[in-house]
């Protein structure tokens, strides 16, 4: 019989994990949200297949889990896994990547449209004490969405939500993403670009929904960002280490950006001393008022997303693991 660990205990029973799986599978859970790290070692021993939501999975505890043939991401992302020692021990490597698409994308163009309407920025001035006067104000932030160029890095699923979303808001939408194949901006309606320096000269508002990889981390850094014309707005609901939070900063404090929307932050949670960024954000310092917006790695989340998480990981696993076949899975030499 085939074992399958779930090790956070994230819900309230593995009824539905066992139904998916079968009666050729036992499911098992750890007790909370420690680290893999803190799991028994009799727990690790038996587990054939591991699911991984919140936890790291580094290569150093992978003599733990002698058994181990299956990995899956409850999630999209899978830069929590040491790829390299997994596919030197030969275990399979799988994702959920449709699991959010919609939420991430709503939540996308949330951030860009409360920035960009002004919303944060009044309702800020409205709550202060005292209030700001009762009228609009003059901002950088507002503009007419039909006279701005929505950029989106990476036209993957939830980039191609996006940018039917920012469509229909009425942006000329525009994408940077190599690694697709030549008409999906005559499928879509939309703009191609050829590089990034190319996206960015061009984007009032950048959202950014590429996967965190060696050639990404890091990506948009200050002199990027400076490529962005002068008052642009960036939205990232990708991965935190893609956009360098040092140079975001320096270019929202001299103004060459008006505002950004930050649902990921390099560091999760973020740790004391926090970034001067968002400890200025959380000081309400008056520079960044209307102008960051933060929320915490929420983008994904609503109960029937959470519930797509479950089913979908536990189909992926049983395909996977037991039918043998080759649903979702990660390449070991992909980046």
């Amino acid at each position: 019989m085939l074992t399958v660990l779930e090790p956070e205990g994230l819900y309230p029973d593995t009824a539905l994990e066992q139904e998916i799986l079968g009666p050729g599978v036992r499911v098992i859970r750890g007790g909370g949200r420690g680290g893999v790290e803190e799991l028994p070692d009799s727990l690790c021993a038996e587990a054939d297949g591991l699911f991984i939501f919140r936890h790291w999975l580094p290569g150093s505890q992978l003599p733990r889990f002698p058994r181990l043939k299956v990995v899956v991401r409850m999630g999209v992302g899978y830069d929590r896994l040491d790829r390299p020692a997994l596919a030197a021990r030969g275990v399979t490597v799988c994702n959920v990547p449709d699991y959010g698409t919609t939420e991430v994308a709503d939540h996308a163009m949330a951030l860009a449209l409360t920035l960009r309407r002004g919303i944060a920025l009044h309702h800020d001035l409205q709550r202060a004490e005292p209030p700001a006067a009762w009228q609009y104000l003059e901002t950088p932030l507002v503009q007419r969405a039909e006279t701005q160029n929505f950029g989106i890095l990476g036209l993957g699923r939830i980039g191609t939500a996006v940018a039917l979303r920012a469509k229909a808001f009425g942006f000329r939408v525009l994408f940077h993403d190599p690694f697709l194949p030549n008409g999906v901006d005559r499928a879509l309606g939309i703009r191609r670009v050829r590089s990034l320096a190319e996206l960015l000269a061009q984007s009032d508002v950048l959202s950014i929904h590429t996967p965190l990889t060696r050639h990404t981390r890091g990506l948009l850094d200050e002199a990027a960002l400076r490529q962005l014309p002068q008052g642009a707005v960036v939205v990232n609901t990708a991965r935190g280490p893609i956009l360098d939070l040092d140079g975001l900063a320096a270019c929202l404090r001299d103004g060459r950006l008006a505002g950004a929307g930050l649902d990921v932050l390099p560091e999760e949670p973020p740790k004391e001393p926090v970034h001067p960024l968002l400890a200025a954000y959380r000081a309400r310092e008056p520079w960044l008022a209307g102008r960051l917006i933060v929320t915490p790695h929420s983008a994904f989340h609503t109960p029937q997303a959470f519930e797509d998480i479950r089913r979908k990981s536990a189909e992926t696993m049983r395909d996977v693991l037991v039918e043998e076949r080759n649903s979702n899975v990660i390449a070991p030499e992909a980046d």
